[in-house]
């Protein structure tokens, strides 16, 4: 399965980013190989609005089945659903440690979206 993870770096030793729209990376995990590849996402985090579902696309368009991150804004996390991606709280964990709770099934989903971020 592959999962975005919002990451402040480059490594999966790097910190989960909080933000999701405005992540500085996604880091697209695969938990059957493995496998690990890094996407810019500096467009989306400069962009004046729409960084959340811009992010959103972005992920849906790397084949991800979930997300892992700090927090989703209204209109990231309901772009999410609309592309049935689920989300994951990360918070404080490395892109290595949160792939491999989100693996074993212990991360905390989130059911519901947090406040809106201004650009």
């Amino acid at each position: 399965m592959k999962v975005a993870v919002s990451s402040l770096g480059t490594s999966l030793d790097d910190r989960v980013d909080d933000h999701f729209g405005r992540a500085r990376y996604f880091v697209i995990a695969d938990t059957d190989s493995d496998a690990a590849d890094v996407v810019d996402n500096t467009t989306n985090m400069n962009a004046l609005q729409g960084a959340g579902i811009a992010a959103a696309e972005t992920v849906s368009d790397h084949g991800v089945e979930a997300v892992i991150t700090g927090h989703l804004g209204p209109k990231a996390f309901a772009a999410l659903r609309a592309a049935k991606i689920s989300g994951y709280s990360g918070s404080g964990m490395t892109v290595r440690e949160a792939v491999a709770a989100f693996a074993a099934g212990t991360l905390i989903e989130l059911t519901e979206a947090g406040e809106a971020h201004a650009g």
